[in-house]
């Protein structure tokens, strides 16, 4: 019995520990980076997700040596993540970036997105013509 309880309790300080970095980037490979992202993405605020995903991708598109990308973001929060895409972006649109050169500033680009964002997922209306062209046979 006694080894039973000494087993839980290391395995509850072991899982602890081990899932204790959910909300930080791991920047082990790019990879696990990736899929990090992807996690924290799904937790985050609708108004907060965009801005996470383009600093993400903005950072990537400037440092493209994985291993000096991967120091950048290793351990990073949503919210240094994104302190860091504003800056890369204010660099970026400093330099004459072709695409960037279209925003005034970092909230335009965001805002601009998230019309996009939601434009995509509004359901369009079916036409009622479709209905009479389906492709679906009574046998």
């Amino acid at each position: 019995m006694r080894i039973l309880s000494i087993i839980i309790i290391s395995f509850s300080i072991l899982l602890s520990t081990g899932c204790s970095s959910g909300s930080q980037i791991n920047g082990r490979s790019f990879k696990t980076a990736l899929k990090s992202v992807k996690m924290i993405k799904g937790r985050l605020p609708q108004e907060k997700r965009i801005a996470f995903e383009l600093s993400f991708w903005a950072i990537r598109t400037s440092y493209r040596n994985n291993s000096e990308f991967l120091d950048i973001v290793d351990g990073k929060t949503p919210d240094e993540l994104i302190e860091v895409g504003k800056e890369v972006f204010a660099q970026r649109k400093a330099e004459g970036f072709e695409e960037y050169q279209q925003y005034a500033n970092w909230d335009d680009m965001i805002a601009k997105y998230k019309k996009d964002r939601e434009q995509q997922n509004i359901k369009k209306k079916r036409d009622p013509r479709d209905a009479e062209n389906s492709v679906l046979y009574k046998l």
